[in-house]
């Protein structure tokens, strides 16, 4: 009989007869590894329980305390879902399934009845039901075209897998229910004790907005009730601090798919937070050497053609505007063709640079419907873009002053959840990224030594490259736990290679310079997004849309010197407002937390005496009398501060002494 080798993860080999399962090889281990078994991995890939391994490899055995079994049991809830709506809708067909960071999701379309969210409970019980029976699942390991037989009343399958590139499918059944996917599926239903389904979404099939609208069914489970109950605690956080929710709930933006899907309207509140955004963003950029400037959201077609984003950014661009003469304009979808014909306008010396050109550019981008969300993905943004145009010996300095100006705008916006990443092209990928290895190679070990030198932490990722050059990422965490980038530096030697960019050097000869990309906090809309996230909509006061609202006890009494109030403040450059509603103090105060205004300041007879105020800060209870000069004082120092606490974060300190010692 044919024997395989297989290497443990302790480095011990042992043979085995090629028709042994991962199960197999468990029970020669231990009795109780046996039973705890779930899955396998062969060479770092998923395999299932029960499946001869059929070659030579390096093992590792899955239960259910390992980090691949949630991927198991998430594959096998799919099924069970895929089996329960068969049962419940026997004319539905199925599209893509997939799992998500928190569970998974199968696409169905029912042109009878489609699936809604009034249908997840009946549809949780007819999934119950294959556990309280546990459901064999069989698997089973066909040819391409008797897969294609199986599924030829199923137009969304026999498409995926037209589309495969594999002779030989390996089809799951359950009950009636047959479907394909990737390995890692336990061999019954036993296991899946604890899932639950969680809603229906329009999803386009294949993500193309002229396919068919399909039901997408979201889900998840987990081996036990604590980890579901932690879960729930943990979308339920999410979902309070959803931008979405929080933008709703205080008037800071709305989408209306009506008059444009990913073209978020700014209510005055929002626009405010927006606005001291940029504010201070110019502030700080003008304050480092920055020209901020305008340009055009439209641009000659020709020049994205220059630059290489016709031919690797095309399909996220929108089509070009023919205006009749031979002319093509483009609505830009990014800012450094724009900021090179400012550089380019003049004749260089040396002794100009490092040239920083910074401006809140406005672009746009041809996003699909299914991928918008909220302020996160939209048509129209504005992005806080930069270049720096340097010679080849100012570039580690140029780099440093710049990561040097992100620590310093984090720590203003009390950021300090985030890591280091430095983006590579995927070499293979042609399609994507320029094809000059020399460049790329020159461009990843400047941008890699410069970190070394520095001395700062990072993880490396292929394929996570701009087209046209390497990158520093910084990478934080939303809300929501989802890795996201805020900043990035980028290192160019490629555009200006292509728009033939040059100083004049002290030798009097031209040379080209290096363009240097850089985004402090992303795009606008991107930015106040996270921010609402992150602070849970209680902006800190030097953000907050109104940092304080006046409230008298009684109009007919108190009202004339609440404006009083009210004026002295906004002389000292505060947002304020005072709330004369016909309606209850209490209700007045509740409705202040409610809006997460920083500062309710009440006024009745005592503090008309005494010139004061009583102040309560937003999450606090209790009230505290002030002189109103004292606090209004105390109010603007607060905002100048940026609301600091004097605290700084270790990650902002570690970075910092780095720099400082470079």
């Amino acid at each position: 009989m044919a024997e395989i080798t297989l290497t443990f993860p302790d480095g011990k080999q042992q043979n085995f007869p090629a028709t042994a399962s991962v199960a197999d090889v468990a029970k020669s281990i231990s009795t109780s590894l046996g039973k705890k078994a779930i899955a396998g991995k062969l060479d770092d890939q998923l395999v299932d329980l029960t499946a001869p391994l059929a070659k030579n490899g390096k093992i590792t055995i899955i239960t259910a305390k390992d980090p691949e079994a949630l991927q198991v049991l998430w594959n096998t809830a799919t099924l069970t879902l895929g089996a329960a709506l068969h049962a419940l809708y026997p004319t539905m067909t199925f599209g893509e399934h997939a799992l998500t960071e928190h569970g998974f999701y199968y696409d169905t379309d029912n042109s009878e009845k489609p699936v809604s969210e009034d249908d997840l409970d009946k549809i949780n019980a007819a999934m119950a039901k294959f556990v309280k029976e546990d459901g064999k699942i069989t698997r089973e390991v066909v040819s391409k075209a008797d897969a294609l037989k199986t599924f030829a009343n199923e137009p969304y399958k026999t498409s995926l897998l037209n589309a495969c590139p594999d002779d030989d499918v390996v089809l799951y059944h359950l009950g009636d229910f047959v479907d394909f996917g990737e390995a890692g599926v336990l061999p019954d239903t036993k296991l899946l004790k604890v899932s639950k389904l969680l809603s229906v979404a329009g999803a386009y099939w294949q993500g193309k907005s002229s396919n068919q609208m399909l039901q997408r069914v979201y889900g998840t489970a987990f081996f036990n009730q604590k980890e579901m109950d932690a879960d729930d605690q943990r979308r339920q956080e999410a979902h309070d601090r959803d931008h979405r929710v929080i933008g709703n709930k205080l008037d800071l933006f709305f989408v209306d798919p009506k008059v444009g899907a990913g073209l978020p309207y700014w209510m005055p509140k929002g626009a405010t937070i927006r606005r001291t955004i940029e504010r201070y963003i110019i502030d700080k950029e003008v304050s480092n050497g920055y020209q901020h400037v305008y340009t055009p959201v439209l641009m000659n077609l020709d020049a994205y053609k220059t630059s290489g984003h016709w031919d690797h950014y095309r399909e996220d661009m929108f089509p070009p505007m023919d205006m009749g003469d031979g002319e093509q304009l483009e609505l830009r979808p990014m800012n450094c063709p724009s900021h090179i014909q400012i550089y380019k306008h003049h004749i260089r010396s040396y002794r100009e640079l490092p040239v920083r050109i910074a401006e809140l550019g406005m672009m746009h981008r041809y996003e699909k419907s299914g991928a918008l969300s909220g302020l996160q993905r939209v048509r129209e943004m504005t992005l806080n873009d930069g270049h720096t145009f340097v010679t080849l010996d100012q570039i580690q300095d140029e780099f440093k002053k710049i990561l040097q100006l992100m620590i310093s705008v984090y720590a203003d916006f009390n950021i300090n959840d985030y890591s280091f990443r430095l983006s590579y092209r995927d070499p293979k990928n042609t399609e994507k990224y320029f094809n000059d290895d020399a460049m790329w190679n020159r461009a990843q070990t400047m941008l890699k030594g410069a970190m070394d030198d520095l001395g700062l932490d990072y993880v490396e990722a292929e394929g996570e490259a701009a087209f046209y050059g390497p990158k520093l990422d910084v990478q934080t965490k939303t809300a929501g736990g989802n890795e996201e980038t805020l900043s990035t530096i980028q290192l160019d030697f490629m555009l200006p290679e292509r728009f033939n960019l040059t100083y004049v050097g002290s030798d009097g000869e031209e040379h080209r310079p290096v363009m240097i990309h850089r985004g402090l906090v992303s795009t606008m809309e991107r930015f106040v997004a996270y921010l609402t996230e992150i602070y849970k909509g209680a902006f800190p006061t030097w953000l907050a849309p109104v940092q304080a609202v006046i409230i008298p006890v009684k109009n007919e009494l108190h009202a004339d010197y609440a404006y009083g109030v009210r004026n002295r403040m906004l002389k000292a450059g505060l947002r304020v407002e005072v709330d004369e509603r016909n309606e209850k103090m209490g209700y007045k105060i509740r409705e202040a937390q409610t809006q997460k205004i920083p500062y309710a300041l009440v006024i009745g007879d005592q503090e008309l005496e005494q010139a004061s105020i009583s102040v309560r800060h937003y999450g606090e209870d209790k009230a505290v009398n002030m002189d109103t000069n004292m606090f209004v004082d105390a109010l603007a120092a607060e905002v100048k501060n940026y609301s600091r606490t004097g605290k700084v974060s270790g990650t902002e300190e570690k970075v910092q002494k780095q720099l400082d010692k470079n």
